[in-house]
């Protein structure tokens, strides 16, 4: 263990690992509340009043993933929600936060597996079609393709 490692030690078991994760969850917050803005790193750290470097540690062992993957990850899921609405999807790159359209489209396919584009026309034609159990779903789509009204 190096000398800087075991300061840290020393100073996070003064600390108490209380204080370290509410100092943590505050940064969380803050990406929560302006993930859409450009914000960095050391504005993220600065939230929780640590160094970079101890910060991301610190972020990486309460929630498993960097701060920047966090942020990535809250601002794929909230295009995702913007997609389904039906919204454009340059429109959602920048909302969401990301400066570049380019980067955006394979930030999202990386994560989802699927294209913007192509995730909001899937999820476009989901709500076009209820909720149906599966083995009901032909009797739906023979009713909606029917003359069939109630009532006559």
């Amino acid at each position: 263990m190096t000398y800087y490692e075991e300061q840290i030690n020393k100073i996070n078991e003064r600390m108490g690992k209380d204080y370290l994760y509410q100092q943590v969850m505050l940064a969380k917050k803050f990406i929560d509340i302006h993930f859409a803005e450009d914000i960095n790193l050391a504005q993220i750290a600065g939230k929780a009043f640590f160094s970079k470097f101890h910060f991301i540690r610190l972020f990486k062992n309460i929630y498993n993933k960097t701060p920047h993957q966090y942020l990535t990850e809250v601002r794929i899921n909230k295009a995702k929600q913007l997609l389904k609405a039906g919204k454009k999807v340059e429109d959602v790159c920048y909302l969401v936060g990301f400066t570049s359209i380019g980067s955006f489209k394979v930030l999202f396919k990386r994560h989802t597996k699927k294209t913007p584009v192509f995730y909001k026309q899937n999820s476009r034609a989901e709500q076009v079609i209820p909720h149906t159990p599966f083995h009901y779903l032909p009797l739906y789509c023979f009713f909606q393709n029917s003359n069939f009204q109630d009532g006559q």
